[in-house]
Order: structure tokens, then sequence, then C-alpha cells
């Protein structure tokens, strides 16, 4: 038997965009995910949000060609297999090309149930890929005004460092008001450098 040897490893390339996202190539075509999870509506009793931010390199300069997508579950905590809200859960968008940010319009999660009847707060998971990334990468966000739910979450804790922890949470950046029906966070995501956003390998 011949020996077997590990494949060269390649990163995500200049054009991860045109494959995940047409649209920002000006390709037009129905996307099967988008920025908009609350496209079909937003469920009663659900707090309609809008998230956005940059994706930073170590430099603090804006990575252009970035990929963001994130995974929720709803306003009652139920991811979309269990849930009969109608809310999906999973989003996609590309970088802006003129002002270097993503966005995202959702809603806000409820918290999640985890084992041993332990709950983890309100979060957003959020994936990255772009040129120069091997495997994409895995974080999270958490909303700045649950501040005592935190201090039980068993993900955030598992992070030693304490003030790290803090890359993990959004900025309020606007209430609804006035013709928005929707409260605004900023979130940035730091690849590398002095105030890297905590990556989880999972």
């Amino acid at each position: 038997m011949l020996p077997r040897f590990e494949s060269a490893s390649q990163t995500s390339g200049p054009y991860v965009h045109i494959g995940l996202v047409p649209s920002r190539a000006g390709i037009q075509q129905s996307p099967i995910v988008t920025h908009d999870l609350c496209i079909q509506g937003v469920p009663e009793t659900a707090l309609a949000v809008e998230i956005s931010g940059r994706v930073l390199d170590g430099s603090g300069s804006p990575i252009y060609d970035a990929v963001v997508e994130i995974w929720q579950a709803d306003h009652q905590g139920l991811y979309h297999r269990f849930s009969n809200s109608g809310f999906r859960g999973w989003g996609r968008s590309a970088i802006d090309k003129d002002d270097g940010r993503y966005c995202f319009k959702t809603i806000k999660p409820g918290s999640v149930a985890c084992r041993n009847e332990i709950w983890m707060a309100p979060h957003l998971a959020f994936w990255i890929v772009a040129r120069g990334i091997n495997l994409g990468l895995n974080t999270r966000m958490y909303f700045p005004e649950d501040l005592d739910l935190h201090q039980a979450d068993p993900v955030l804790n598992t992070i030693e460092i304490k003030q790290r922890r803090s890359t993990l949470i959004a900025r309020r950046a606007g209430d609804a008001s006035g013709d928005s029906l929707l409260s605004k966070y900023h979130f940035d995501i730091v690849i590398q450098g002095e105030k890297e956003t905590v990556f989880f390998d999972i």
C-alpha cells in the first residue's frame, strides 16, 4: 500500500464572496440566504434589531472581501428545528465595498437552554471567511444590556482572561425611534492583534 500524505491546505481565495454572495459581484440571482433574516416578517412579540460592524485585520484596516454568516435562536430561545415561529435563524452578508461594513436585519434571540438547567445568554453565532483564512473563524456576539445573564453563560465563562470577554459584547448603536423600528448594535470583528476577537475551535 502506498503511503498517504496530507493534502496541501488552501485559503478561501480572493473570490469567495462571488460564490457565497453573488450579488456582491453583480450577479443577479435569487439568493439562498440573505442578510435580512426577517424578510418573511418579524415574529410576533420579537424585537427587530440591526447588527452591523467591520471585519478588521491586525492593523485595524477593513477586510473588504470577507463574508460573514450568523446563526441564532428565535426570540423564545429556540432554534429553527424546534421552533414554530417561522424564523429561520440563518443569514449571510458580504462586506459593503463603500463603507467596509457587514449588516444584518434580524431579531434579538432569547436565552438558550444548555445542559444541566444552565442557560446561555442571548447571542448570535458568527462565522467569518476571507482571503488568507484557511478555516472559517467562529465567534459569538452578546448584547450589552444582558450583563447579568453573562455572568452565568457557560461559554463566556470558558474564557479565562476575563477582559477578553468584552471582545464578544456588542455596543448599542441606537434604539428604535422615528422612522426606524430597529434597535441597532455595532460589533467589530478583529482577526488578529492586540484587540483580537475571541474565536472558538469548533
